[in-house]
């Protein structure tokens, strides 16, 4: 007998549907006609041990227990899963051949593996134990997939990197949280002020730039435009360019702060002849996006729908397993295989047939064309989100959900169409003596741009124009051409602050978190990493940050409370700032690529975790007294049997 293990319910019923047939469904599995059994876990069936399972001692929170480490890591059952455990021991026995079903994540390889190790499956078993990656659950992808079982042994290392997470993650969060709550309980704080090796330098993030936000001194600067004419009247402006004689009145970010001296400027230059100095014409192209991965996937559909990145996630998922109309959502990858482009005519017409007005760029669909998305090289355990060949009724879905498969669709689509082709012109302008410059886009052919349009009743071949800030049509120059500047204009301008964090900027700012840090050493690394978090987390820690209400929402930007902020400023810089955590990322991705052990990449981690314990100890606590107190009796119920505890799980 052959048991398949699926991450999921619905996944194991995905695998059973191309099983033969009858079968008999019973409490937690489903056995085929040929008896081979298909059974699941509900994501993670195991927990790490509270630190009380250690020591009893650990019950109560107390500073002079901490750090605590463990020597030995003991996983127990997660209260409602203890039927299918038993289910999954009785039919682990019974089977002749193990197949590993979980998600192909790091998560999904670990969350089938612990159950395996925690049941104690013997040796020669669990050397025969086959993987199944599976992201897509039409049935036609579900049969291929378990026709390329690969070899679970190859999978130790992800299962590794994520076992070191959700070390890292119980380590990091289990003391701080301790240590910081206690200290806030000397102030009078009566809630729990939870830390996180990834959630606490996010909330960083965000205080940091509100404090910023609110810290802003505007300035004024000065810009000037010359309204210019040819000897047949036609018109467009070019802007100053000051030299470096006017340095002394500008900024570090090369504004021009003196009025005075833009104002000369400006009646200098009013009523003057002027001529082209340069003009330089570059042909340019785009090509298309590639494919969405879920962080992608989430800034856009913030951008343009203004849905929070958990609304993304549910969305997908729903589109996933409910509708089967999309691939595994939680990928990290923005590639697809190569062997999957046959399939493509198929994946268009069900789009097109959902959508039907992507139908009016049908004719410029080219199947044969290989855009840099069909790459084998980039694709490892799942590849980027694309649409399935399912054909369903998108009048059932939610608007969210039609919202999300029509981003999804369009950016597949784009894969089979032209590049964009456009011309840059820049041209340079001499006026008394000064220089000016005007820069234009100009729209040679739309190409896949199409698809993006909000109206279709342009034509593809007409020419749209660009300058600065505003809509301009540049006219045929030729250089050394006399020109007449009708006159010069003086712009009053007042420096922005920083825009507050949206769920689009701040998702952003966790997967490009290099921009964030410091260290040169430390970002070069990260530019090759996925930032903070990871695709299937970075919406459950936004989400936890907004339940333990250190952030909340105000209209569509994301803001930090008080005492959000108060916690970050009481914590040493290296526990709010990304770099160390960053690090971790970096290492947790090494392990997996087996570039790094497990040991060394947690012995560090102890060592920092003792020093941060040690500064939250002498913690002047004065700080922490800014929090403004929890109702009395809301904290009594609270309380009223242990000091409340925080999952850890997510960072």
């Amino acid at each position: 007998m052959i048991l398949y293990i699926a991450e999921k319910p619905s996944l194991g019923r995905a695998i059973a549907d191309v099983l033969p047939k009858p079968h008999k469904k019973e409490e937690g599995c489903i056995r085929a006609a040929n008896g081979d059994v298909v059974s699941w876990c509900f994501g993670h069936l195991l927990e790490l041990a509270e630190p009380d399972q250690y020591d009893p001692l650990y019950k109560q929170w107390r500073l002079e227990h901490l750090p605590i480490v463990p020597d030995n890591w003991q996983m127990q059952p997660k209260p409602k899963t203890r039927k299918q455990i038993a289910l999954l021991r009785k039919l682990t026995k019974e089977a002749d051949q193990i197949v590993h079903a979980g998600d192909p994540d790091r998560e999904g390889q670990l969350l089938v593996d612990e159950v395996i190790d925690y049941l104690k499956v013997p040796k020669q078993k669990r050397i025969a134990i086959k993987r199944c990656l599976i992201s897509d659950l039409n049935p036609k992808s579900v049969k291929r997939s378990l026709q390329q079982l690969r070899d679970n042994s190859e999978f130790v290392p992800l299962a590794t990197s994520a076992l070191a997470r959700s070390r890292a993650d119980w380590l990091y969060g289990i003391n701080l949280t301790r240590a910081y709550t206690l200290q806030g309980r000397q102030a009078g704080y009566n809630g729990v002020l939870s830390v996180g090796r990834v959630q606490t330098p996010i909330l960083g993030l965000v205080v940091r730039r509100d404090l910023e936000i609110e810290s802003f001194k505007s300035k004024p600067f000065y810009e000037v435009l010359a309204h210019l004419e040819t000897e047949q009247g036609e018109g467009f402006t070019a802007k100053w360019q000051p030299s470096a004689a006017c340095d002394k009145w500008r900024d570090e970010e090369g504004r021009v702060l003196s009025r005075a001296l833009a104002e000369n400027v400006v009646s200098r230059i009013s009523g003057q002849t002027a001529y082209v100095k340069d003009i330089e014409k570059r042909p340019k192209k785009a090509t298309p996006p590639l494919p969405y991965n879920l962080s992608a996937l989430q800034i856009d559909a913030n951008k343009r729908f203004g849905l929070s990145a958990q609304q993304v996630l549910d969305t997908c998922q729903a589109l996933y397993e409910k509708h089967k109309l999309l691939t595994y959502p939680r990928s990290d990858c923005r590639y697809l295989p190569e062997d999957h482009r046959a399939e493509a005519p198929q994946i268009a017409a069900k789009i097109q047939a959902h959508c039907p007005h992507f139908s009016a760029h049908h004719a410029e669909f080219d199947f044969s064309r290989k855009s840099k998305a069909w790459n084998d090289k980039k694709v490892e355990a799942h590849h980027a989100i694309i649409p399935t060949d399912r054909q369903l009724d998108l009048t059932k879905l939610s608007r969210a959900e039609q919202q999300v498969y029509e981003l999804v669709g369009r950016q597949y689509l784009a894969q089979f169409m032209s590049d964009h082709h456009y011309a840059e012109t820049r041209v340079d302008v001499v006026i008394a003596g000064g220089d000016f410059k005007a820069t234009a886009k100009q729209i040679l052919s739309w190409g896949w741009k199409a698809l993006y349009q909000k109206s279709q009743s342009r034509s593809h071949d007409q020419a749209k124009v660009a300058s600065d800030d505003n809509e301009v049509c540049l006219p045929v120059l030729v250089k050394q051409q006399t020109l007449h500047c009708i006159k010069g204009e003086l712009l009053d301008k007042l420096t922005q602050p920083p825009k507050p964090f949206t769920d689009a900027t701040l998702l952003s700012a966790m997967t490009g978190i290099a921009r964030f840090v410091e260290d040169p050493a430390i970002k070069k690394i990260l530019k090759e990493t996925d930032g903070l978090g990871t695709e299937a987390t970075r919406a459950g820690i936004l989400e936890l940050l907004f339940k333990r209400q250190f952030l909340v929402r105000q209209n569509k930007t994301i803001r930090s409370t008080e005492t959000g902020r108060v916690l970050i400023c009481s914590l040493p810089d290296r526990a709010s700032k990304p770099d160390m955590t960053a690090q971790w990322e970096a290492s947790l991705d090494a392990i997996s690529q087996q570039q790094l052990n497990y040991q060394a990449f947690m012995q560090p981690l102890t060592d920092v975790l003792g020093d941060m314990i040690n500064q939250a100890k002498v913690l002047d606590t004065s700080l922490l007294k800014r929090i403004k107190q929890k109702p009395a009796a809301a904290f009594k119920r609270k309380t009223r049997k242990r000091v409340p505890k925080p999952k850890m799980a997510k960072g």
